[in-house]
C-alpha cells in the first residue's frame, strides 16, 4: 500500500453538513427524456388530474418533472435523514487482499438503519408528502420486503396507517421481515389475496401462484382507490423514487471527491431501478454533461432479466393492468418470475429512467445466476463482515469479477459498488445455498415470448 492509499480512511463519513440538501433529477441531463407514462383508457400522456386518485399531489409532481435539475429536501425529511445519514463509503480492503486484485474497490453502505435497506430514503419522502396531504393511510407492495420494512417504519413516525401487500412466496420464506412490519404497525398481506377482486380474478386465472411485485401492485393499487384517504406508493421503478435515491449517489461522489477518488467502474444491482439509479445519478449527470465518463453495469438475475432479454416497449406495470403504461425494457406485465428467485429483484420491468439510458448506450447490462450470487455473498460475508441482502449480492458478483479482471491485466481500476440491503431476514435462502438445494432457474426463450407477446399494442 503506498503513502497515498494510506490517507484514504477504511471508512469514509461525511460530515453532517456535508448531507444534501436536495434531491438530484437526471431527468434534467438528459436530451432524450424518458418516454411519458400513458393512460390506458386513452392511450395519452396522463396528467396530474389522471394520477391524483392514485399518488400524493406533490410526489405526482416530482413524478411529471423533467426540468428541474434539484429539488429541495424538506427539512423534516432531512431531520429524519439524520438518524441514519450520511451513510459510509466502505474500502473494501480486506475483499481486495482476498481477491489479489490490484483493483480498488469501494462500497456505499446504506444498510446500516433499522429498516435494513436504502428504501428508507424514498419512504420517509412518500409518508411526509402523505401526511402533509392530510391522507389517513398508504398502501403498497413488497417484494423481498425490504419496500414493505421501510415504509411501515416512516408511517410509524408520521403516524400513518400502512397496507402491504407482500409478493406470496417472499411472504412465506421471509417470516421475520414481515413481523418487522407488523411491528411497526402495518398489516401484510400474501398476494395474490382474496382481499381485492384483482387478487381473486388472478387466483383464478393462476391457481396456486407465487405471485409478482406486478401482482402485488395491482392489488396495493386497487385497495388505495377504493379506500378513502389513502394513496398508493411504489419503493421503486417510479422517477420520483430515483430522486429520492439520489442522496447515494450524491453522498458517495462528495465522499470520492473529499479524498480525490474517481470511479473508473460504477456497478448496481437492477431490479426496478431504485438502487442503482440511486447510486449512479450524479455520475451519470456528468456523463450526460459531458464533463466526464465512467462505466456503469446494471446487473440483474438471469431469472428475471427484464435488460438482457426483455424488449423496450410500452407496458402495464402490473399484472392486473390498472396503472398507467411505462415504456421501458419489459418481459411482459404477466410474466411470473420462479419461486426459488431468493432477492427481491422480481419486477416484470425496469424504471423508465434507466431504460432510456440503456437503450442510448450510457450503461451497460448483465445478468448473473442466483447460486454464483450467493457465492459471492459468502465470500464477502466472510472478508468483510457484513452479511448482504441477495439484492445487493448481484452487484457483489460483477464487483468481484471486475476485480478478477484487474488481477488479470494489471490494472488498478477504482470500483464502486452499491451494498443497499443486509441479509439477516435472507437466511432461508442461505440455508438453501449452503445446503445445496439452490438452483438455478433461467427462464426459456418459449418463456419469456409467452408473456412479451401479449404486450400491448401501442
Amino acid at each position: 500500500m503506498s503513502k497515498e492509499e494510506k490517507k484514504v480512511p477504511y471508512k469514509i463519513y461525511l460530515e453532517e453538513s456535508e448531507m444534501p440538501k436536495a434531491w438530484y433529477n437526471v431527468r434534467a441531463d438528459m436530451k432524450v427524456k424518458p418516454a411519458p407514462l400513458l393512460n390506458p383508457a386513452t392511450g395519452k400522456p396522463v396528467t396530474e388530474a389522471d394520477l391524483a386518485p392514485v399518488f400524493c399531489d406533490e410526489l405526482i409532481k416530482q413524478e411529471l418533472d423533467n426540468d428541474t435539475p434539484y429539488i429541495e429536501i424538506p427539512e423534516e425529511i432531512r431531520s429524519f435523514y439524520k438518524m441514519y445519514r450520511p451513510s459510509p463509503l466502505v474500502r473494501a480492503y480486506c475483499l481486495e487482499e482476498k481477491l489479489g486484485t490490484p483493483a480498488k474497490i469501494y462500497y456505499k453502505f446504506e444498510g446500516n438503519n433499522t429498516s435494513g435497506s436504502h428504501k428508507l430514503n424514498s419512504a420517509i419522502a412518500q409518508a411526509y408528502y402523505a401526511k402533509k396531504q392530510g391522507l389517513k393511510g398508504v398502501t403498497t407492495e413488497t417484494g423481498a420486503g425490504q419496500w414493505g420494512t421501510a415504509l411501515s417504519m416512516a408511517c410509524a413516525y408520521f403516524g400513518l396507517d400502512c397496507k402491504v401487500f407482500m409478493v406470496k412466496c417472499s411472504y412465506e420464506q421471509k417470516p421475520f421481515r414481515r413481523e418487522v412490519m407488523r411491528t411497526y404497525g402495518a398489516s401484510v398481506t400474501p398476494s395474490p389475496s382474496m382481499e381485492t377482486e384483482i387478487g381473486k380474478k388472478i387466483l383464478q386465472e393462476f391457481p396456486g401462484t407465487t405471485g409478482s411485485l406486478g401482482c402485488a401492485i395491482s392489488e396495493a393499487v386497487e385497495k388505495a382507490v377504493t379506500n378513502e384517504g389513502y394513496r398508493y406508493v411504489l419503493g421503486s421503478v417510479l422517477n420520483q423514487v430515483l430522486l429520492h435515491q439520489s442522496v447515494i449517489g450524491l453522498e458517495a461522489k462528495a465522499a470520492m471527491d473529499k479524498y480525490g477518488i474517481t470511479p473508473d467502474l460504477i456497478i448496481g444491482c437492477a431490479g426496478g431501478g431504485s438502487n442503482l439509479g440511486g447510486l449512479i445519478a450524479p455520475f451519470m449527470g456528468e456523463k450526460l454533461r459531458g464533463e466526464k465518463d465512467y462505466r456503469i453495469i446494471a446487473v440483474e438475475p438471469a431469472s428475471c432479466p427484464s435488460l438482457t432479454r426483455g424488449v423496450y416497449a410500452y407496458d402495464f406495470c402490473d399484472t392486473g393492468k390498472v396503472c398507467p403504461l411505462a415504456k421501458m425494457y419489459t418481459l411482459g406485465s404477466g410474466f411470473i418470475p420462479s419461486a426459488n428467485h431468493a432477492g427481491g429483484l422480481r419486477y416484470h420491468g425496469m424504471s423508465s429512467i434507466l431504460s432510456e439510458l440503456y437503450d442510448e448506450g450510457y450503461m451497460e447490462a448483465t445478468s448473473v445466476e442466483q447460486t454464483k450470487v450467493f457465492e459471492a455473498a459468502e465470500m464477502f460475508a466472510r472478508s468483510e463482515g457484513i452479511l448482504p441482502a441477495p439484492e445487493s449480492s448481484h452487484a457483489i458478483r460483477v464487483a468481484i469479477d471486475e476485480a478478477l479482471k484487474c488481477k488479470e491485466t494489471g490494472e488498478e481500476k477504482t470500483i464502486l459498488f452499491g451494498l443497499t440491503g443486509t441479509g439477516y431476514f435472507d437466511m432461508v435462502a442461505y440455508g438453501k445455498y449452503h445446503d445445496g438445494e439452490m438452483s438455478d432457474y433461467i427462464p426459456t426463450d418459449e418463456d419469456l415470448q409467452e408473456s412479451i407477446s401479449k404486450l400491448p399494442k401501442i
